[in-house]
C-alpha cells in the first residue's frame, strides 16, 4: 500500500464529505492504493455517523472513535499504530489542509528519501495578531532549541516513512514536536514543503491562544527530554552537589572564622545569629533535594509509563 492517510478530527461533519471526495479524487488521479484513516476524537456532532457512511460505501476508509476527547496527540498516536501504508500522511480534517499537496509529499518521501517531510503555511489566512505573530515565534524558539531547522512545527500537514511513526511515542501535547521526536530516535533526514493554506470553510478552530503557551511549556519538556531524559542525575545531581559544596563550604568559612576570632580575643556574635550560616544551611539542603531529585528521576526511568492512553469504543476496517 502506498499511503496511509491520518486524519484527526473533532466535530468536523460539514467537511468530512468534501474532505473525502477530495482526496479520493487525487488518489485516483495519481493511482495510489492508499487508505484513510479518521480519528474521531470524542467528537459530539454526527462526524462518526458520516464516517461509517463514508466506510460503508468505500473499502478505503476506516475509522477510529474514542470515548471521549483525548487530544490531538493520542488521536496520532492510535493513528500511526493502524497504518499500513509505505507513507503516512497526516493532515487535519478542517479543509485548510489541501489534498493536492500529497503527491508532492509522497514523492519527496520516496524518491528523495527524506525519513519526514513537514508542510510550512508560508501564506496564511489566519489573524496576524492572533496567530500569526505567536506562530512565528512559537516557531523561532522551537528551532533554537530543538536544533530542527524547520519553519513550521504547527502544521498539521506531514509527510513519514511508515518507519518513523512506528518509532516515534506521541504523547501528551508532543505532536507539534514529532519531527524532534524522529530526530532524537535517529531519523535525521527531515525536509520541509511549502503547502498552501486555505481559510476555514466550516465551523470553528479547535484551537485558542493557549495552544501557543501549551507549546512554550512542551518545549521547554522536550528540550529537556532531548538534554536529560534517559540521564536526569547528569543535572539534578550536579546542581545538587554544586550546591552542597558550595553551602558546606560557605559554613566551614564561617565557623573557621569564628574560631579564628575566639583564638584571636577578638569579639565574634554566634554562628547561629549569623545570616550567611541560614543561607550557607540552606544551599545545602536545595542541594540535596536536587540530588534526591535526579537519583528519583533515574528510578522513574526503569519504571512502566503509566500514561493514561486513549480508549476505543468503535472501529470500522481496522
Amino acid at each position: 500500500m502506498n499511503l496511509s492517510i491520518i486524519i484527526p478530527l473533532l466535530n468536523e461533519q460539514e467537511s468530512l464529505p468534501e474532505l473525502h471526495s477530495w482526496i479520493a479524487k487525487v488518489m485516483k488521479e495519481n493511482n495510489f492504493s492508499y487508505e484513510v484513516i479518521f480519528i474521531d476524537d470524542g467528537s459530539t456532532d454526527n462526524s462518526w455517523s458520516l464516517i461509517e457512511q463514508l466506510s460503508a460505501t468505500n473499502t478505503n476508509v476506516k475509522g477510529i472513535r474514542f470515548l471521549r476527547n483525548y487530544g490531538k496527540s493520542q488521536a496520532l498516536h492510535a493513528g500511526f499504530a493502524k497504518a499500513q501504508g509505505d507513507v503516512i500522511i497526516t493532515m487535519d480534517a478542517d479543509l485548510q489542509d489541501s489534498p493536492d499537496e500529497i503527491p508532492g509529499l509522497f514523492n519527496m518521501i520516496t524518491n528523495d528519501n527524506y525519513d519526514l517531510v513537514s508542510g510550512w503555511k508560508k501564506k496564511r489566512y489566519d489573524s496576524v495578531v492572533a496567530k500569526n505573530l505567536p506562530s512565528k515565534l512559537f516557531n523561532w524558539a522551537a528551532r533554537k532549541t530543538s536544533g530542527v531547522k524547520l519553519n513550521d512545527f504547527n502544521c498539521g500537514l506531514k509527510a513519514y516513512k511508515n518507519i518513523v511513526v512506528k518509532n516515534v511515542e506521541v504523547s501528551g501535547e508532543m505532536h507539534r514536536y514529532i519531527p524532534v521526536l524522529a530526530k532524537n530516535a535517529g531519523f535525521g533526514k527531515i525536509g520541509e514543503k511549502v503547502v498552501i493554506h486555505q481559510a476555514r470553510k466550516y465551523g470553528s478552530t479547535k484551537f485558542g491562544m493557549e495552544r501557543f503557551i501549551n507549546g512554550f511549556l512542551d518545549l521547554i519538556t522536550i528540550w529537556f527530554i532531548s538534554k536529560f531524559g534517559k540521564r536526569p542525575m547528569h543535572l539534578f545531581g550536579a546542581l545538587g552537589v554544586v550546591m552542597f559544596l558550595i553551602g558546606f563550604l560557605s559554613a566551614g568559612y564561617i565557623g573557621i572564622m569564628k574560631l579564628y576570632k575566639i583564638y584571636s580575643h577578638e569579639t565574634a556574635i554566634l554562628v547561629t545569629n549569623n545570616p550567611w550560616f541560614y543561607i550557607a544551611l540552606t544551599t545545602m539542603i536545595i542541594g540535596t533535594q536536587l540530588f534526591l531529585a535526579g537519583f528519583l528521576g533515574e528510578i522513574i526511568l526503569r519504571t512502566k509509563n503509566n500514561e493514561e492512553r486513549y480508549k476505543i469504543a468503535n472501529e470500522i476496517n481496522i
